[in-house]
């Protein structure tokens, strides 16, 4: 895989949004919402599933997402429009298959934002102060709801702040884990314990790689800011790549040396593994990593909205949802109906408070829509680029969607059964969106 040189970016004056994210805000932006809120408590899950031997399905899982973050490579750099994984579909497959790989896509960022939004209200946030869960959610969701309006300039310096303190938590981490083994209170000998009593070797390695899979998704929605990007061609490969080698060297150092400082059981029963370091290292105050996590959950949350409302005006300006969300703020060029409608829904679903039978459906939701992703670069070879662009070896898709399918082997069944309904539900809007959008031809004028 080649980069391009650089090149001064083209002018753009067709597209409504806003561009100014550079190389090292998109770097961010991705790191930020790859080094989300589920390393706090990744690590615990994963030894629990595979053992001591925790950086091995995490390394796993980074080269597995390394596959379809190339393929997305790719088809940014040569559709740099917001739409993302549906304006690709839709190229490929047509606008039944955009619309399901939207939909998906929409379903698992909102519930998303929903549920991170209900953690920022939950027990992080009462180390500090008690306020009732819904009241906080609310004004939660509305302050990232009008940063997100405000700009996408303004969002992604936010998230740069953001980055640093998730970053810097992390380290400390790595180094009080350190500590511990350095004055003989760890056990580097953990490390190479792979398997469990259920579980050899290989499965628990791809029983941790499936949940370690889900500590790397979130870079496909940067994909969703292509359009306000100053030169796609050139920033977005390597914002992508650095930002996921990044990830993946801190989240291995976080699970060496929190395996090696802490006994696995104790990592897998604790629902703050991390937390279970510092208290292994002591002299930090535990309240430190509180105040870090609420950081990483409104972080999270605020580059999921982001892509969720970037991936609804997309879709609308496609003709998959109703073209009000095409509408943008005059003077900001933000996507503000796009960003009222997915925040409303969130909150919907936030204060009903039943986010847990959908948020296990993300993973799935999301290895459906990598599959198609994948697939659908290598239908898309056959169209003339009008740009020169980033390209993949071809077998580098191929082995991407056989990935997707052998983690989706991996998912239990309840939820599977759970990810079937989303779906359903998402093909028979997808059949609605189609017929429309072939009804729109026949009556276009010629």
């Amino acid at each position: 895989m080649k980069a391009l040189p650089d090149a001064p970016p083209a002018p753009d004056s067709s597209t409504p949004l806003k561009k100014g994210l550079t190389t090292p805000l998109l770097y961010f932006f991705i790191l930020g919402d790859v080094l989300g809120a589920g390393v706090y408590v990744l690590v615990g899950e994963v030894a629990a599933l595979s053992g001591g031997a925790v950086w091995a399905p995490l390394l796993a899982a980074l080269c597995l997402a390394l596959l379809t973050a190339a393929s997305y490579a790719e088809l940014v750099t040569k559709y740099p429009r917001a739409g993302g994984a549906s304006h690709y579909a839709v190229l490929a497959y047509g606008p039944f298959a955009g619309f399901l790989t939207g939909f998906c896509m929409l379903a698992a960022g909102i519930v998303s934002v929903a549920a991170l939004a209900r953690g920022f209200g939950g027990d992080y946030l009462s180390e500090f102060v008690s306020l009732p869960v819904v009241l906080v959610t609310v004004v939660f969701l509305a302050a990232l709801a009008l940063l997100n309006a405000r700009g996408i300039n303004e969002s992604t310096r936010a998230n740069v702040v953001a980055t640093v303190v998730e970053v810097g938590g992390l380290l400390l981490v790595i180094g009080l884990g350190a500590w511990v083994v350095l004055r003989g209170d760890g056990d580097p000998g953990r490390l190479t314990d792979l398997g469990t009593s259920h579980e050899g070797p290989v499965a628990a390695l791809l029983s941790g790689a499936v949940l370690a899979y889900y500590s790397f998704v979130g870079f496909e929605t940067s994909v969703n800011v292509a359009e306000e990007t100053l030169d796609p061609r050139r920033s977005y490969p390597r914002a992508l790549f650095g930002a996921l080698v990044t990830a993946g060297a801190v989240y291995a150092l976080v699970g060496v040396t929190a395996a090696a400082a802490v006994p696995t059981g104790r990592l897998a029963e604790s629902s703050g593994p991390l937390l279970e370091v510092v208290r292994a290292a002591g002299g930090v105050p535990t309240e430190v990593f509180g105040a870090i996590a609420l950081v990483a959950v409104a972080n999270g949350a605020l580059l999921t909205g982001i892509m969720s409302s970037r991936l609804a005006y997309g879709m609308a300006r496609d003709g998959l949802l109703p073209r009000f969300l095409t509408k943008v703020l005059p003077g900001r060029r933000t996507p503000w109906a796009a960003i009222a409608t997915t925040t409303g829904l969130s909150l919907l679903l936030a204060s009903t408070g039943d986010v847990s039978t959908l948020a296990s459906t993300l993973v799935l939701l999301l290895l459906v829509v990598f599959f198609l992703v994948n697939t659908s670069l290598l239908v898309l070879r056959r169209d003339p680029a009008p740009r020169e662009h980033f390209r993949a070896p071809t077998v580098v898709p191929v082995l991407g969607a056989v990935s997707c399918v052998v983690l989706a082997t991996q998912i239990d069944r309840e939820v599977w059964w759970r990810g079937l309904l989303v779906l359903a539900a998402g093909a028979v809007l997808g059949a609605v969106a189609a017929a429309r959008s072939r009804r729109d031809r026949r009556t276009d004028p010629v």
